[in-house]
């Protein structure tokens, strides 16, 4: 699942080398940080957070395992 969202994420923005992703696990949730450089932000977002939506949409059609949730956390890179 990281590599998905990290491989969505790097075919959308501008600086794709300063995409990364870190997943978090809390009990059956598990949180996917989407770090994007802060010029890109717009673009992963995408406008009234289609894009974002459309990212947590594939992530959710992935074959997990169907007791985990999943979260998209998208953050600027430092």
């Amino acid at each position: 699942m990281d590599e998905l969202v990290e491989f969505i994420a790097r075919n959308l923005v501008t600086e794709p080398e300063a995409v990364y992703v870190r997943r978090v696990r809390r009990h059956n949730l598990s949180i996917y940080k989407l770090h994007v450089d802060p010029v890109d932000m717009g673009r992963v977002i995408g406008r009234q957070g289609r894009v974002a939506k459309a990212i947590r949409a594939v992530m959710h059609a992935a074959p997990i395992g169907s007791r985990r949730r999943l979260a998209l956390d998208i953050q600027e890179s430092v």
